[in-house]
């Protein structure tokens, strides 16, 4: 078997590692940090959820790289805030309040988006199945057992749904 020694992947901000908080402009730098992030992905994801509710899947679908990185630097954020809340607690009780505040706002716009996500989805698959069950309607002979009863078709007779996930 052939082993390649592979190379450590580029560190990136996403995946830098949470920093340690131990002075007031450092609490304050964090906490600016984590709201401009928040607001970042506030804005993506209010863009995303009228392109979805718009039917502009397509358009949706290309704010996923720009998402995806804010969610990282998000989760970095958080990270750090939450290994420095102690000293917050103690500093800064403020401050605190004001991100735990802005941040119920987030977690409230975050789940209109997954709402209309959810619609979205249920919809879609709604229209699948439908789409399926039809088929398969046309597909299955009408047959009667000796007894009058409708006969189960086999599994011979169900024609498979095939469906391209690429728009």
């Amino acid at each position: 078997m052939n082993q390649r020694p592979q190379a450590s992947p580029a560190r990136s901000p996403a995946s830098a590692p949470a920093r340690a908080i131990s002075t007031p402009p450092e609490a304050r730098k964090l906490a600016e940090d984590l709201m401009d992030v928040m607001t970042g992905l506030l804005g993506i994801i209010e863009k995303e959820t009228e392109l979805v509710r718009a039917g502009k899947i397509p358009e949706a679908m290309r704010l996923e790289e720009q998402k995806g990185e804010l969610s990282g630097r998000y989760m970095v954020a958080v990270e750090s805030l939450k290994n420095a809340q102690k000293y917050l607690t103690q500093v800064s009780p403020e401050l605190l309040t004001t991100l735990r505040r802005h941040h119920d706002t987030f977690r409230a716009m975050l789940q209109v988006n997954l709402t209309v996500l959810a619609t979205a989805h249920a919809v879609s698959e709604g229209i699948v199945r439908g789409v399926n069950t039809e088929m398969q309607r046309k597909n299955i002979p009408n047959t009667y057992t000796a007894s009058g009863q409708r006969a189960t078709p086999g599994p011979r007779n169900i024609t498979p749904l095939t469906v391209s996930r690429s728009l």
